[in-house]
């Protein structure tokens, strides 16, 4: 299984999370988010990354133009779209892609038919907003093509290993404040996604 950190905001966090074993580091372009950075200085950390490290930059109701800029001007390898796409977005699109459901039913799940795709559960916001999906309707599906985000913490991973996910994704659930992630939390994730 793998693991995203979203929301990173510094450098320091980016760095500490690669360290604790983080697949892919999230960028927030959502101005209107506490986690929202600049592409420009998402690109100023993206530039000190190693090597094999997925980024990812969240977008919100943006259309292909402006994901292609802020993707080139970041350096992102990977756009995480937090909205209904059509296949006319995804067309324009110069950059590789996920799209995300904002989950209120188990059939909301099969959206997306057989494509990666990170599962979330649905608020009025966008992103990080601590809210756990139920379970109960990944049982029978196949999730192994399935990211799931919403509610993750060190204290609660343990349940969602067994669905065979092909990977988390954890922003408020390793957090001191909204942007700020805490190393303990980051370390104690990690640790208990991969013993």
């Amino acid at each position: 299984m793998r693991v995203k950190i979203c929301g990173i905001t510094t450098l320091n966090d980016a760095l500490m999370a690669i360290e604790a074993g983080a697949d892919a580091l999230g960028f927030v372009f959502y101005p209107s988010s506490p986690r929202y950075i600049t592409p420009k200085d998402a690109c100023a950390i993206i530039e000190q990354l190693p090597p094999f490290v997925e980024k990812v930059g969240l977008f919100v109701n943006e259309n292909a133009h402006t994901i292609n800029t802020a993707s080139k001007k970041s350096k992102i390898t990977l756009a995480q779209l937090h909205f209904d796409v059509d296949k006319r977005l995804t067309d324009n699109l110069e950059i590789p892609y996920i799209p995300v459901i904002r989950a209120e039913s188990s059939e909301d799940l099969l959206r997306y038919g057989n494509e990666y795709r990170l599962v979330d559960a649905y608020c009025h916001a966008y992103g990080g907003m601590g809210k756990r999906l139920n379970l109960e309707w990944f049982k029978g599906v196949d999730c192994s093509k399935i990211i799931l985000a919403g509610g993750l913490t060190p204290e609660n991973v343990e349940e969602v290993k067994s669905f065979g996910f092909y990977a988390l994704d954890v922003s408020s659930g390793v957090e001191i404040s909204k942007g700020v992630k805490d190393r303990k939390k980051v370390n104690a994730f990690l640790k208990a996604v991969f013993s």
